[in-house]
């Protein structure tokens, strides 16, 4: 049998490590958050609302490690520090907003499928 698309085992954990990353509830609204510009710490923690300051700063070094975020450090006192999506965080931030968009779009569609599953096999 010939596969249509055919990738090495190699590949699919590459892909599937990147959309692990890029598919995190936090990194969707941390990308989005940053889609406007660059933020403080707490202005970007404000903005998302409901994330922890342990969750944030995962969720920064993750990105800022995959290349979609830079920290630049200002060398004031107290030191500033701002977080700004790099050329390849502009990039993902279609997709990702476009699977924001989607999913705020299909909410209801999503609930009313859950409920009638539910209340076939519950």
């Amino acid at each position: 049998m010939l596969l249509r698309n055919p990738l090495n085992t190699e590949d699919c954990r590459a892909v599937s490590e990147i959309l692990q990353r890029v598919g995190d509830k936090w990194t969707v609204l941390v990308v989005g958050k940053l889609g406007s510009g660059p933020l403080r710490f707490n202005e970007l923690r404000a903005a998302v609302g409901g994330i922890s300051q342990k969750m944030l700063t995962t969720t920064l070094r993750g990105l800022e490690r995959d290349g979609f975020v830079t920290r630049t450090v200002f060398p004031t006192i107290p030191p500033r520090v701002d977080y700004e999506l790099t050329e390849l965080g502009h990039e993902l931030l279609i997709p990702v907003s476009a699977l924001g968009e989607w999913a705020r779009r299909n909410t209801q569609r999503v609930r009313v499928a859950r409920e009638k599953f539910d209340g076939m096999h519950g």
